[in-house]
Order: C-alpha cells, then sequence, then structure tokens
C-alpha cells in the first residue's frame, strides 16, 4: 500500500474523500499521536475513509479516523483505535480556516496520511460536498477518459 514519492512516503489514501467532495484547498498538517500508534501508521494500518476535522477552540481535531492498534505491544500501553487527534497547524492557517469552514459551510477531509522525513503528516482538505448530478458527471467524464485511452491504444 505504501508507495514513494518527492521524499515521502504515502501510507494512506482517501480516494473516497476525492469523489464525495469537490477539493478547494488542500494543508499540510502534523499529528499528535502516541507511540504504539505510529508504530502501526508505520506498519500501514490506518483508514482514512469516515474520517473528518473539526475546530474546537481555536484548535484542529481529527476524528473517526481509524489506527489500528499495534499487535506485539501489551494492551495496557495500547491506544483506542477511533481516539480523537490534535492535528498542528499554523494559528494563520487555523484562523483561516475557522472563517471558511464557518462562513462557506465547508468540511475538512483528511486526504492522505504519509511521512515526511520521519514525522507522520496529514494532508487535510477544505471541501465541498458533492450533489449527485456532480458524482455523475465525474463518473461520465472519466468514463470518456478511459474510451478515448482505450481506442488510442488499439489503433
Amino acid at each position: 500500500m505504501a508507495e514513494q514519492s518527492d521524499g515521502y512516503k504515502v501510507i494512506s489514501d482517501n480516494r473516497q474523500a476525492r469523489y464525495l467532495y469537490e477539493i478547494l484547498e488542500t494543508y499540510e498538517a502534523g499529528i499528535e499521536l502516541k507511540g504504539t500508534e505510529v508504530k502501526s501508521i508505520r506498519q500501514g494500518k490506518v483508514n482514512l475513509r469516515d474520517g473528518y476535522a473539526l475546530i474546537r477552540n481555536e484548535e484542529v481535531w481529527l476524528y473517526n479516523v481509524h489506527i489500528s492498534p499495534h499487535e506485539t505491544t501489551n494492551q495496557v500501553f495500547n491506544h483506542d483505535p477511533r481516539r480523537t487527534r490534535k492535528l498542528l497547524l499554523h494559528r494563520q492557517e487555523i484562523r483561516k480556516l475557522i472563517g471558511k469552514v464557518e462562513q462557506k459551510g465547508l468540511t475538512l477531509v483528511p486526504l492522505k496520511m504519509y511521512l515526511k522525513r520521519g514525522k507522520v503528516k496529514v494532508n487535510i482538505a477544505l471541501g465541498k460536498g458533492k450533489k449527485l448530478h456532480d458524482k455523475r458527471e465525474d463518473l461520465k467524464r472519466k468514463q470518456a477518459k478511459r474510451d478515448v485511452e482505450r481506442a488510442l491504444k488499439n489503433y
């Protein structure tokens, strides 16, 4: 699952988010983790699919992201798989996000989790929910592109 690109190793990718949301802006955030969570992340045991971020008291929190408990660690030291985790962003970035989320009704969605210079980072995006007809339009466009590529390949 992990792939290498531009000096960082992608551990988990939320492809469903690009289907459900129109991505407007992306931000790179650090994430506050426990030791056993880092071990599980390095093994690629992360699921971002149902995850989302909320802003509470000028802090950004990541909800519903599942990081599996580490197998070889004693259960006493292990973590709760779906616990709320704090995202680390600059104060001005958080202020900018507060304005956009509250005024325009946008959502913060995690796109991918990766290792960058040994640190775990999360790409979060400001997204606007797509309507059903937008999703259908995207699927039609994708299918047409595939058909054209197939035709050119066989030609």
